[in-house]
């Protein structure tokens, strides 16, 4: 069954404008903190977090990604404990810029088929219709809109799965290494598989049969030094910049990264001044190069353009109002695509004398690539299992490379239009030399030489150097900011923002110096940072709690000063003899007792009255204060019954010390202790061994794996051809396929030999017009 993406958009907008219905109607809608999203606060969240990593036990780790954005307003995440998947809608900016909010309840979307594996990665393309579920066992694609269950109100969405009978069909082992959809369509995906081939599928064709196979032989057989040379690991499809935007850059486990180019989806759609643009240059700087091999590299590549997109001719004579080119199934009839020679070479400046070939620089072996485009530079970054990221920019353009010669395997309907093709696609062997920045442009334009790299930093992210097998490396990228890069590994998540772009400078005239990039960890989740608090941290903290707490005043600080102190006036000498009862001596008498009723009787009011107020609020604190105390009672009662343990375990601690120490003394009196180090060779053969260990036979048991694998798909399918072959001779049976097999090869031959007839025709009348201007010359 097909399924077109066209028809269904007026239905996705309309779905797209009305709110979605919440998983249970009586709930209401509530807009949250992302963080605080009851999905990933419930222990479902946890146990798809941790616990489906150890569901299954597998010798190829992958790195793992359950959540995808649709770059507008909607999140998706993938519960691996109920096997289903999360809509969230949120907004961004509100209230505050910097916060985002989500929607709650969420919408819940259900697989219409069950799914048999463990999803690993998850990811969205490019109009949002459809999800893509990876895992190490299945490979499926949900579209995100369905039909909408009348049981548990959950949207039922129709789910296929993608090359069934090519990976996951329980007679061989090749593996899915990477899969990820292509930037200029939306119904077709790239997978890179251990066997050592990168396939494209269209979604809206047959999902079982892959429309493009490129089969990569980087070395000549027999050739290879390195089992890591011949493992691809991982690719990245390129962006628009010129021919980047039909390259595929496949990363080896051994560092090198090559290039196939071109490569285009059947039906994709590009800008038309894009095509223009490697269109003129091709005419510009190929046809006119003094140089043969860069004419008949542009002419392939012109021949190719015009091919793939019958209107670019039309848009360049006559300027054509087309904004957009559609690409049409085409594949030159006797040229196969060359696999661009890799490790790429480098760039120096003037007498600077630099390997040709780039030696690997870090530690371990590549797991992972990236491919961002910045402005004009186009970036490679490496990430190895030692912890480094290695970060290249282009130093040239990339340019198509095709091998004369050598034809690919074409699939024709009735109409003879091509569905599919399949290539074997070499490396061309050539003298790899150093390119220096002051050599002229027609030095390398066109010679299908491949473009050379220029180093920008190794990045050392420190991590943990705990696993045997190395750290997994994920790259990304920022999709605000392109300068910036995100890597996820085992560690955490950091954050690499790149400070010195050669191209991008020099085009906006700005005379940088070479910086080094800045890392910034996001997240850390090393255990050795989250188990640094012991328990005995932990009490130290809990009782420096009250020191940190703001207690109120219980009492004024007016009333804990005392009363004022007012100074009593100067008595006249005479006071003594004044009588009580006279005037005057009342009169001081009265005065005496007015300042007494100020300084005592009215602080002594208001002392009674804090008092009195502040009773009740007194004894909640005397009472917290005691319940404290009986804690810390309490506490100093188990410290005292745990004394005696802590007392045995150091004492036991002690005697295994004394124990070890006395085997120290006895393995230092042994003959061995008294040996030489190792000499520079021997600690180079070992270090030798020790990469081999670690990357090679990894590799090795890889190429067994596909070698295996392949040899049971050639008997199985020399089995189904010997039985075919049988029913054919039956008695009163027609050879049909024998039949249609030689009148497709009778009808080629014919049209072959109508092409010769016109091509001669030509010629002659070339010759003719040729010898008639001589002719006229003398």
């Amino acid at each position: 069954m097909r399924y077109n993406f066209d028809l269904p958009e007026k239905e996705t907008e309309q779905q797209r404008q009305t709110p979605p219905s919440r998983a249970t109607p009586k709930e209401e809608l509530q807009w949250l903190p992302l963080q605080n999203h009851p999905i990933f606060a419930t222990a479902t969240a946890t146990a798809t977090a941790t616990g489906a990593s150890t569901g299954h036990l597998s010798s190829h780790r992958t790195a793992r990604n359950l959540m995808a954005w649709d770059g507008a307003s909607r999140l998706y995440f993938w519960d691996s404990e109920k096997k289903c998947l999360h809509r969230i809608s949120i907004r961004l900016g509100e209230p505050d810029p910097t916060s985002v909010i989500a929607e709650s309840p969420s919408k819940v979307l259900q697989a219409d088929v069950p799914l048999n594996f463990v999803v690993d990665r998850i990811s969205i393309n490019r109009n949002g219709s459809a999800l893509l579920l990876t895992g190490s066992d299945g490979l499926c694609i949900m579209y995100l809109y369905g039909r909408t269950s009348t049981t548990d109100n959950t949207i039922i969405c129709r789910t296929v799965s993608i090359g069934s009978e090519i990976y996951f069909n329980g007679n061989n082992v090749i593996r899915t290494l990477r899969v990820s959809w292509h930037p200029s369509s939306d119904t077709h995906l790239g997978i890179l598989s251990s066997d050592s081939v990168f396939r494209i599928f269209d979604l809206s064709a047959d999902v079982g049969l892959p429309e493009q196979e490129y089969y990569l032989q980087p070395v000549d057989p027999g050739k290879s030094w390195s089992a890591a040379s011949i493992c691809p690991v991982d690719f990245s499809f390129g962006a628009e910049h010129l021919w980047d935007r039909f390259s595929v850059f496949i990363l080896f486990s051994d560092g090198s990264i090559y290039i196939l180019c071109p490569v285009v989806p059947f039906g994709s759609v590009y800008k038309s001044e894009s095509i223009l643009e490697i269109y003129n240059d091709a005419h510009t700087f190929g046809l006119k190069s003094a140089n043969s091999t860069a004419v008949s590299n542009s002419n392939l590549a012109i021949f190719w353009l015009e091919a793939t997109f019958p209107e670019l001719v039309h848009q360049a004579m006559e300027g054509g109002n087309l904004s957009m080119l559609k690409a049409q199934p085409y594949a030159l009839f006797d040229a196969s695509l060359s696999l661009q020679l890799g490790p790429l070479r480098k760039v120096c400046n003037g007498g600077e004398e630099l390997l040709a070939v780039r030696v690997a620089d870090c530690e371990g072996r590549a797991v992972s690539f990236l491919y961002n485009l910045v402005s004009k530079d186009s970036i490679l970054v490496t990430a190895w299992s030692g912890g480094q990221l290695q970060i290249d920019a282009l130093a040239d353009e990339i340019q198509p490379v095709w091998i004369v010669g050598s034809p690919p395997r074409v699939r024709v309907d009735p109409l003879d239009c091509i569905l599919g093709l399949a290539m074997i696609c070499e490396s061309i062997p050539c003298e790899l030399s150093v390119l220096k920045l002051d050599q002229p442009p027609d030095y390398t334009c066109w010679l299908g030489h491949p473009p050379p790299m220029l180093r920008l930093a190794i990045v050392d992210l420190a991590l943990p150097r705990n696993m045997e097998s190395g750290s997994l490396i994920s790259l990304f990228v920022d999709p605000l900011i392109p300068e910036r890069i995100y890597s996820l590994h085992d560690g955490g998540i950091d954050s690499i923002v790149l400070h010195f772009l050669p191209f991008t400078s020099e085009a906006t005239g700005k005379n940088e110096t070479m910086r080094a990039p800045s890392v910034h960890p996001v997240l850390s989740t090393c255990q050795a940072e989250s188990s640094s608090l012991s328990p005995i941290s932990e009490k130290d903290i809990s009782m420096e709690e009250p020191k940190q707490i703001d207690t109120p005043d219980i009492i004024s600080k007016e009333l804990l000063s005392g009363p004022k102190v007012v100074f009593v006036p100067q008595a006249s000498p005479n006071l003594r003899s004044v009588a009580a009862d006279s005037f005057e001596g009342r009169s001081t008498v009265h005065q005496y007792f007015k300042l007494f009723h100020e300084n005592y009787v009215e602080y002594a009011h208001k002392v009674y009255f804090e008092l009195k107020h502040h009773g009740p609020h007194l004894k909640r604190i005397i009472d917290d204060q005691l319940a404290r105390l009986g804690e810390a009672q309490q506490k100093l009662l188990k410290v005292q019954e745990k004394q005696p343990t802590l007392e045995e375990r150091i004492h036991r601690a002690n005697q295994m010390h004394t124990f070890l120490d006395e085997r120290l003394q006895n393995l230092r009196k042994l003959p061995g202790a008294h040996k030489k180090p190792l000499s520079r060779a021997e600690r180079e053969f070992k270090s030798e061994l020790d990469k081999f260990r670690g990357v090679e036979l990894d590799a090795l048991r890889s190429s067994i794996e596909t070698s295996n694998a392949r040899l049971r798909r050639f008997i199985q399918s020399s089995k189904s051809s010997s039985t075919s072959s049988q029913q054919m001779h039956l008695p009163g049976r027609k050879k049909l396929v024998e039949d249609a097999q030689i009148s497709q090869l009778q009808s080629a031959i014919a049209k072959l030999s109508l092409v010769n007839s016109e091509n001669a025709r030509k010629v002659k009348v070339v010759e003719s017009a040729l010898r008639s201007r001589e002719r006229t010359a003398d």
